[in-house]
């Protein structure tokens, strides 16, 4: 796997859904504010967060933790996109579309399965706009797969024991 590809997709990716997170939940009537999604997934570790309202406090501890787990967690789903979908995806627009189908997976697992164990006040934020950042997410996973990992890399991973000049 090429890792510079991993952590620039996953980086980026993450950068993405939390823009995009951060201001539909700053202007929705019942959003979760600016820094809400933020601070909801750092309430992972702050526990005192879970059970707050909308719009969701903001604290500076939960909010660095929130930033720092959310990359680290789009890097670890980058990877496993990296291993799996593009063994199977070599083209830029099937990347694209393998990695919006990857997101809405990833979504909904935890969305249905992780956060409400785990961290039910991101369950605060808008479901529809959840899903559509994820969709977003995995969008521009597979688009920035498609840009940074060399050709030569993608097909390596597609068929392990095909020779390429590096």
């Amino acid at each position: 796997m090429h890792v510079r590809s991993v952590i620039i997709g996953g980086i980026v990716a993450s950068l993405v859904i939390g823009m995009w997170e951060m201001v539909v939940e700053a202007v929705l009537p019942d959003g979760a504010g600016f820094f809400g999604p933020v601070v909801a997934i750092g309430a992972t570790v702050i526990r005192d967060l879970q059970g707050s309202g909308n719009p969701i406090p903001f604290d500076g501890e939960a909010f660095v933790l929130g930033l720092a787990g959310h990359m680290m967690n789009s890097i670890v789903l980058a990877a496993i996109f990296g291993l799996a979908a593009s063994r199977f995806l070599h083209e830029g627009t099937k990347l694209v579309a393998g990695g919006v189908l990857y997101g809405i997976v990833v979504w909904a697992v935890m969305w249905f399965v992780v956060l409400p164990l785990v961290d039910p006040l991101i369950l605060n934020l808008n479901g529809l706009v959840f899903l559509i950042g994820h969709m977003m997410w995995g969008g521009a996973l597979g688009f920035l797969w498609s840009r940074v990992a060399p050709a030569h890399a993608r097909a390596r991973i597609a068929h392990p024991g095909l020779r390429t000049a590096d």
